[in-house]
């Protein structure tokens, strides 16, 4: 049986950190969810190189869970308040704090509230967002496979990974596992941590999950902001 918590921080790579105590913020360096590109993570091997050197490969410090849902959180914050969207500051000057515990925004929540396992639905995101410039064709699937076989993660772990590369892309499938507005939220953020919004396909393609996951109006623009915070 795969679990959910290993195979979320192998697919980001390097080993997380947990956060302090309570209310504590992020502190060290956000760097990025792409990280994995030099911690060994699968994410690295998919986005390629270009996305890559646009990510930056500064640690995060903190599990990849902990930024994914503070960055979510902040633009739910914004959203809410009606705040103009802006990034999260850099730690040195303010540390982004962490979702509430027991938050909505808290994968390990999620996956409580039943519905399938929250970390497994941001992964198989990110795999699908991966693949929406069409990068990943069949001949790149095979030197991935390779690459996946060389990486130390047990069996199944490889044939999940493997599996949702091979399926063909099905947004409608992605914005289904969301069973939360604030789900849906993290589904799109860690979506577009795994895309380069400047090529058409790629921006055509957030953009349906936006419709298809129901985002309110307004909040897009503030997860954008978010994401421009780790680029």
């Amino acid at each position: 049986m795969i679990d959910p918590k290993k195979l979320f921080e192998d697919f980001l790579g390097g080993g997380a950190k947990q956060p302090g105590g309570k209310g504590s913020g992020l502190s060290g360096n956000l760097g990025t969810l792409a990280t994995g590109a030099v911690g060994g993570g699968l994410i690295g091997l998919l986005l390629g190189s270009k996305k890559v050197r646009k990510f930056g490969g500064s640690a995060l410090g903190y599990g990849g869970a902990a930024v994914l849902g503070g960055l979510a959180y902040k633009a739910w914050q914004d959203w809410s308040a009606n705040r103009a969207p802006a990034p999260a500051q850099p730690p040195a000057q303010q540390p982004l704090a962490l979702p509430p515990p027991r938050s909505p925004f808290d994968l390990e929540t999620q996956s409580a509230a039943g519905g399938g396992d929250a970390r497994i639905a941001v992964v198989r995101a990110m795999i699908a967002a991966a693949k929406a410039d069409g990068h990943i064709d069949a001949t790149e699937q095979r030197a991935l496979f390779d690459r996946i076989g060389q990486l130390e993660l047990d069996t199944e772990e490889k044939a999940f990974v493997m599996d949702e590369l091979a399926k063909p892309l099905d947004v409608a499938a992605i914005a289904a596992l969301a069973a939360t507005p604030e789900q849906a939220a993290e589904i799109w953020l860690a979506s577009r941590l795994a895309i380069d919004a400047d090529d058409p396909r790629e921006k055509a393609y957030l953009d349906d999950l936006a419709t298809r996951l129901k985002l309110p109006e307004g909040l897009a623009a503030h997860l954008e902001a978010q994401a421009a915070a780790v680029g």
